[in-house]
């Protein structure tokens, strides 16, 4: 299920919801019982390693990439 994470307007505490996707924009209220937040917009970070090995030279102009 995905984390949505909100940031309470009146005491500036920031919080993570775990919702099903279908209801990610429903308002959440913070740990504290306030009900005006905001949901805020997170990055993604995909991070990891190739298998496949670095493409080698070649290419359509010799130099390992097209012109």
């Amino acid at each position: 299920m995905p984390r949505y994470e909100y940031r309470c307007r009146t005491c500036d505490d920031t919080f993570e919801v775990s919702r099903p996707m279908a209801e990610s924009s429903v308002p959440a209220d913070c740990p504290a019982g306030h009900a005006d937040t905001v949901k805020l917009l997170s990055a993604v970070a995909v991070g990891g390693t190739s298998s496949a090995p670095a493409p080698s030279g070649g290419g359509c102009c010799g130099g390992g990439g097209c012109c």
